[in-house]
């Protein structure tokens, strides 16, 4: 393995994702000598396989539904249907876009970029491409892929996983989905609106089982309506071929049938074979162990993205990235309170919130000391003008500040900023009720909600 010893970088990070490239960005402007290692392409899961090309295809679908239901807005149109080609085509206009933007943002700061398969060769180093890349610090990032269960076989063809689902040459006519969170309710949705036949099959009580369950009620009622069928309370058995397609077994005997099964039951890190535990790291079930700085037990190794047991979103990568790279600056770091991060499941409806759930709070405080409040949709003008339904749930410690923000509605993952504030500057209701929020909008209805909360609603029943 050649050596440069004369090359040490101040930090070498493995893995061109989130959680890396936010980590080479901000450490180069801070003035470290970052490598950053990407045996792909920079942007990892979330702009090549994951958040850009999903949101894409269900921008596509809102399209088509829009097409479809036109008439009752007084514009009249023909749907023809779904050109699939030109649906990547423009998904993959989207990802080109931003992929050549953040190339040239990695070459803008001066990062050092390596594209290759790396691996960990010593708490200070890390081997690709036939060289050992020297650093102070090493940063791990190699993200997640697509998980199975015990004795399903993803072949890519009839049982697929999302990365299959996200370049499939057609719209299946129908289609099975294994799990119901948010990539196996986001893919129902776009499927449903190019027009397949689409179930969804979750083991627990609910979709979307980490939200509140106000939220997961109010997502089945919408799915209902939109006519995508799911089975809730039952976990899969088996799933084998049948002449066309695949039939899933539960463990009640319940069998389903479609042309497609999508297996959605969540990501898995990525870290076998790849030399941590060699070097000491400590690891849980391939994930990779940190404290609330990201660091692991070896000093001069830290981790960050969805390789570590954390929330698997792009902006907490981003953020861990970000506290990584100051940390080695030698700024103050603040570790992040994940119950503060924003959470969007981008199906139709949305469904968005910030803090902890009802039950979470009841848990926390004390059942006496929990106040929820529920917004109906109904009464805010810009909701009935796009014509969507839901509500903004909102979770208060009794007066105290506001702990959980739950909203279910077209949109909603554009009202979760303010939400954010809210949670993150431990506000009380009164002192939300007293900003004035524009009208018509629908970021108006956290107001509504807030004011109804603070105990002078304006278009609420008391």
């Amino acid at each position: 393995m050649a050596n440069d010893a004369s090359t040490v970088f101040d930090l070498v990070i493995l893995g061109g994702g989130s959680g890396g490239y936010a980590a080479a960005l901000r450490g180069a402007q801070l003035g470290l000598d970052v490598a950053l290692i990407e045996k792909d392409k920079v942007g990892g899961t979330c702009l090549h396989r994951g958040c850009i090309p999903t949101k894409a295809l269900l921008h596509a679908g809102e399209i088509a539904d829009q097409a479809r239901e036109s008439e009752q807005f007084g514009v009249k149109t023909t749907f023809e249907g779904i050109d699939i080609a030109g649906v990547h085509k423009y998904k993959d206009g989207v990802i080109a876009g931003l992929y050549k933007g953040l190339q040239g943002l990695v070459a803008s700061r001066k990062v050092t970029y390596i594209e290759g398969a790396g691996r960990l060769s010593s708490p200070t180093s890390v081997d690709v491409n036939g060289q050992r890349i020297q650093g102070r610090h090493v940063l791990l990032a190699t993200g997640s892929v697509p998980k199975s269960l015990p004795g399903l076989e993803i072949d890519g063809n009839r049982i697929i996983s999302s990365d299959h689902a996200l370049v499939l040459d057609r719209v299946p006519k129908s289609a099975i989905i294994l799990g119901g969170g948010v990539i196996g309710v986001e893919f129902a949705s776009a499927w449903k609106s190019f027009g397949a036949d689409v179930t969804v099959i979750e083991g627990l009580k609910h979709l979307v089982p980490v939200e509140d369950e106000n939220s997961s009620k109010l997502l089945e009622r919408a799915f209902r309506k939109r006519g995508i069928k799911f089975n809730l309370g039952t976990f899969f058995q088996k799933a084998e071929y049948t002449q066309d397609g695949v039939k899933v077994t539960l463990a009640d005997g319940k069998e389903f049938e479609a042309e497609v099964l999508l297996v959605a039951v969540g990501r898995g890190p990525v870290s076998a074979g790849l030399g941590y535990e060699e070097q000491g790291v400590a690891m849980d079930r391939g994930y990779v162990l940190v404290d609330e700085y990201m660091r692991t037990n070896v000093p001069t190794i830290s981790a960050v993205g969805d390789l570590v047991p954390t929330l698997q979103l792009a902006h907490v990568g981003f953020a861990e990235g970000i506290l990584v790279a100051e940390r080695l600056a030698g700024l103050k770091a603040v570790p992040i309170d994940y119950d503060g991060v924003p959470r969007v499941t981008y199906c139709h409806p949305e469904v968005a919130s910030v803090g902890i759930t009802e039950a979470k709070a009841k848990e926390i405080y004390g059942a006496d000391k929990v106040v929820a409040l529920k917004y109906n949709l109904a009464g805010n003008g810009k909701s009935k003008i796009l014509n969507t339904a839901g509500e903004i749930k909102l979770v208060q410690v009794k007066d105290g500040a506001v702990v959980g923000v739950h909203m279910v509605g077209d949109r909603m993952g554009e009202q979760v900023g303010e939400a954010q504030l809210i949670y993150n500057w431990e506000a009380l209701p009164a002192e939300v009720a007293q900003l004035i929020h524009a009208h018509p909008t629908q970021n108006e209805a956290l107001g509504e909600a807030h004011l109804a909360l603070a105990g002078k609603p304006l278009h609420a029943h008391d």
